[in-house]
């Protein structure tokens, strides 16, 4: 997981950010992006892609990147812009965001196959599958996906008919159920994604 770290480490940049989004293909919820500065050389064996740790370790790893880390950012897109500007740009303007709002300048850009031009003076790459190839990307991809997994589990507090706790919004034959019986619910759910489009705003 630290390869390409090193490498860029090993030329001198000593300040890298990874960045990487959760909650790009749910119905509903926001998209939640991170920017994390892992010190050089930080080494964690327990870090990788969020999507190959259980619920318990990512919380566990939630807690330690925050403590470990030189900085990081956590943006929170709401399902009302990403209606407007749509999905992509949602997780790109959230990516920026989050690299804007570092306390420190990083001198090195790595995201999930995200290419931010607005840093053209920065040295970046954006790697396809990168949260489960570098360490940095990964680390966001941790935090992002346990801010996202706790803001739908509020919301499951507040809509307990949708069992936003169990399915975090994404498509599974039980929400789409839920979503025909009980209808969308405006401000959380994106009305630019074809399952839901079709119902109007209430």
């Amino acid at each position: 997981m630290l390869d390409y770290e090193k490498k860029i480490w090993d030329l001198g940049f000593s300040l890298i950010v990874g960045c990487d989004e959760a909650g790009r293909g749910p119905l509903c919820g926001p998209v939640v992006c991170v920017a994390v500065i892992l010190p050089p050389y930080y080494q964690n064996e327990e870090i990788n892609d969020s999507k190959k740790l259980t619920e318990k370790k990512r919380e566990k790893l939630f807690s330690i990147i925050k403590e470990d880390a030189l900085d990081y950012s956590i943006q929170v897109i709401s399902p009302k812009i990403i209606d407007e500007i749509n999905i992509y740009e949602a997780s790109r303007k959230g990516m920026i965001d989050a690299i804007k709002d570092l306390r420190t300048s990083p001198d090195y850009i790595l995201t999930d196959a995200m290419p931010l031009y607005e840093f053209f003076g920065t040295p970046q790459e954006a790697i396809i599958k990168g949260d489960a190839k570098a360490m940095s990307i990964a680390a966001a991809s941790i935090l992002a996906k346990v801010t996202r997994d706790h803001i739908m589990m509020e919301y499951d507090q507040i809509y307990p008919d949708y069992h936003f706790a169990k399915h975090k919004g994404y498509p599974t034959k039980e929400h789409t159920e839920i979503l025909e019986k009980l209808g969308p619910i405006e401000n959380l759910y994106r009305f630019s994604y074809s399952p839901v489009s079709r119902f109007k705003k209430k």
